[in-house]
């Protein structure tokens, strides 16, 4: 059914700017953003279909353009692109409430962060959050690029990092673009390397994170820290 069939106060539109935004599932939110739906199908269940993909709006907003692109009636790129802006505007505003936080002070709130940061990446990153004494964020830099093993990612570059920014705590981190969170053998290895070099400066490692789309693992919850 076309949303201009239903009854006036059932539109996602009407019923928004009568009762307010609050008053709106999540499908229909999303069905404003998507304005119109494919034949045989309307904007609503299209929504709803979208929802279900990516495991609702949560999950949505760790999806990337070619995510989108791969979902019946999100192949034009005007549409995609409206999409896509939206939901980066939805991750920065999230980010900024967690950097406005007096401290990235439990795993949970790391994780979120990071999940916030990485997720929708296409190639794997390696990243730092740098911290001072009472865990507060003093900057998350992407420090190395490509498959990470002990030889490319560099430890006496994450020390100078570290030294530049005054920091007394880091939290390391890097993506899984293909889904799992495991930590593999080098991953461990490259924990403690970066552990051991750091301590030299006296800099404590609290955590690795691994992030995919939808999901992070903390390494110190697993006690591999």
């Amino acid at each position: 059914m076309p949303l201009k069939d239903l009854p006036p106060d059932a539109r996602p539109r009407e019923k928004l700017l009568a009762r307010g935004p609050g008053a709106l599932g999540d499908a229909e939110l999303l069905a404003l953003l998507l304005r119109t739906g494919l034949a045989g199908k309307s904007v609503l269940q299209l929504a709803q279909e979208l929802l279900d993909e990516f495991g609702g709006i949560a999950g949505l907003l760790h999806a990337g353009a070619d995510d989108l692109k791969r979902v019946k009636g999100l192949g034009g790129p005007a549409k995609r692109a409206e999409l896509v802006a939206v939901l980066e505007l939805a991750r920065r505003a999230l980010a900024e409430q967690l950097r406005e936080r007096a401290a990235l002070d439990t795993p949970q709130a790391v994780r979120h962060y990071l999940q916030l940061q990485l997720a929708a990446r296409a190639h794997e990153v390696f990243a730092v959050l740098f911290l001072d004494s009472q865990h507060r964020l003093i900057a998350l830099e992407e420090l190395f690029r490509g498959t990470l093993t002990q030889t490319s990612v560099y430890p006496r570059e994450v020390v100078l990092r570290a030294l530049h920014h005054q920091a007394s705590a880091v939290v390391l981190a890097h993506n899984h673009p293909s889904g799992s969170t495991a930590p593999s053998r080098a991953d461990e290895a490259l924990t403690q390397t970066l552990k051991a070099a750091l301590a030299l400066v006296d800099v404590r490692v609290l955590d690795h994170v691994i992030v995919a789309p939808g999901q992070a693992l903390s390494m110190a919850e697993k006690g591999m820290i």
